[in-house]
């Protein structure tokens, strides 16, 4: 089982072998679809030096994935060419920083040598670790269809349910994340 404690300023996380091992294997996974469908950047020296320095390379439609569109949601529901012009702007870095997140967790737990025994989260990297957790939720969220007030729905699935296993990994990260910020600085 899972468990969390302070220790002067950081925050231990200990979890049994397989635990840590679903949720690196959850961190790939999301690791691998924000890369998926992300262009190039674009090679060479642009001639304009401010385009350089806002780096506006980035894609102007949504992603047709449904967990990527609730991961890069549009800025704006009612103005469609704001919202390109927006995600031209923002969603490279945003992707970027996602993958940052994931990948500061998914080290951490690969270099462990016993996630049992504790992996120490510094104080800097524990917002790095919240994002993450929430990233995976509204992932597996956005995958099984989870709607804001069907709580109820979710928790009387029967066991063999196929939902269930995936429901049930949901509900692990909320407790993740739960139990990271009840022990955070």
């Amino acid at each position: 089982m899972t468990r969390f404690r302070k220790r002067k300023g950081t925050v231990v996380v200990s979890f049994a072998d397989h635990e840590a091992e679903i949720l690196a294997n959850l961190l790939r996974n999301l690791v691998e679809l924000l890369y998926d469908g992300m262009p190039p950047r674009a090679t060479g020296v642009p001639d304009d030096p401010l385009a350089a320095l806002l780096d506006n390379d980035g894609p102007t439609a949504p992603p047709e994935d449904e967990v990527l569109q609730r991961l890069l949601p549009d800025a704006y529901k009612s103005d469609d060419m704001a919202s390109a012009e927006f995600r031209r702007f923002t969603e490279r870095g945003l992707r970027d920083g996602k993958i940052t997140d994931a990948k500061r967790v998914l080290t951490a737990i690969e270099e462990s040598e016993s996630p049992k025994d504790g992996i120490t989260v510094p104080a800097e990297e524990q917002v790095s670790w919240l994002r993450a957790l929430n990233d995976l939720r509204l992932a597996i969220g956005a995958r099984l269809g989870i709607e804001e007030d069907d709580y109820e729905f979710w928790e009387k699935l029967p066991d063999d349910d196929p939902r269930r296993l995936t429901y049930d990994l949901y509900d692990w990260l909320g407790y993740l994340q739960s139990a990271l910020l009840h022990n955070m600085r």
